[in-house]
This record gives C-alpha cells, structure tokens and sequence, in this order.
C-alpha cells in the first residue's frame, strides 16, 4: 500500500465513537509523541504557532469529567438544564466520558496572534479565524492518529462552560482560549451510520484533462 493509499484509508477510519473503555493500546510515552509531532509539524497562518495541547491522562482525564459533571449539577439546580434531560441524556453520556483513557484539550494562545494582526492591518480581522483553522488540523490529525493506533474517540465543545474550572485545576492561562476536547480510549462499540450527501454537490473540479 502506497503512503496515499495509507493516508486514505486512515482517514476512512477516523469516526466518532462514544462507548470507549479504559485499555490503552500503547504505552503513553506513545500518546505523548503524537501530540509533540502534531505540535511541531501541523501548520499554521504566517507560523503563528498558537495552537496550545493540554493532555489529561488516567485520574487527571477522570478529574476533567468530574469537573464537567460537577458543572452541570449546578446548571440542573439552577434550572438551566431540566433534570429529566440530565438524569437520561447529559449524565449517561458525560459518565462515558469518563469511562475513556484521555481527553486533549484544545486551546488558542491570543497573545501569539496579535502581534500578526497588528503587523499586518489588511488581514487584521483574518488572524483569529486562520488559527482555528490550524487548530482544527491539529484536532484532525490527533484523532486519526489515535484511531489509527487502535484507540476510539469523539470531538466534544463543552467550553465556555468549563472553562473557569479547568483552567483553575491545571493552572492554565486565563487568556488561552479552549477550542475543544479529543476524548479517546479503547473502542468499546462501533460508529453509526454516516449518512454522505452527493459528491457533485459539494466538489468541483475545472480544467480536468
């Protein structure tokens, strides 16, 4: 199989599973290597390089969706959340969170993007939408390499709601921005069925000999 080949069908593979389980297939020295290669070669506009990694492995990805759950028991006593959602939906999910080996968190550092912005006025308005687009990339590339070490996971945005608290637990700056979070762990059911809407709808192709 050629490298595309390998490429393709990695990308094939990478979907959203939510029943994972906690055996690693590898060691976590290995889990730290693909987030220091997705750091260090995913790339961004003008090489900002704003794109922030926080890994949340065992207890500490435990102590995350504690931090969720704890969020939203206050949401529900609050009235926010109605408690029949939160008793059948929000709970049963967020606990199969937990049920996972890790999270990655997925942030943006401001204060490397606005000295680009001010440097080049013509683009000012362009630069904080260029860096989700390269933190987007490190999210895609983190997730199929996951997957393809044999891991499940799934892309959650439970920010802007637990963004106090987990910045207060890992001592993260206040300033950084988080994205998303890449829950991942052993596969313990399958994806569902993605539905594919028309190629020719959503490409197109000119000059093709």
């Amino acid at each position: 199989m050629s490298n595309t080949d390998a490429l393709i069908e990695a990308a094939k593979a990478r979907r959203t599973i939510y029943q994972l389980g906690k055996n690693s297939p590898v060691p976590d020295s290995k889990i730290e290597e693909l987030v220091n290669e997705a750091i260090l070669h995913i790339p961004s506009s003008f090489n900002t390089q704003s794109t922030r990694l926080v890994v949340l492995l065992h207890a500490e990805h435990d102590r995350l969706w504690d931090i969720v759950i704890e969020t939203f028991v206050q949401l529900v006593k609050s009235g926010v959340v109605p408690e029949a959602v939160w008793k059948n939906q929000t709970l049963p999910k967020l606990q199969g969170m937990k049920n996972a080996v890790g999270t990655i968190l997925f942030y943006e550092d401001p204060a490397h993007i606005k000295p680009f912005s001010e440097k080049f006025a013509t683009y000012k308005e362009q630069f904080q939408p260029w860096a989700e687009h390269s933190n987007a990339m490190h999210q895609y590339f983190l997730w199929t390499a996951l997957q393809s070490l044999g891991f499940g996971a799934n892309l959650q945005h439970y920010n802007p709601l637990i963004d106090t608290p987990v910045a207060k637990q890992w001592d993260i700056p206040s300033d950084w921005r988080l994205i998303a979070q890449l829950v991942f762990g052993s596969p313990e059911g399958e994806a569902g069925d993605k539905d594919q809407k028309p190629i020719e709808e959503r490409v197109k192709i000119f000059g093709k000999l």
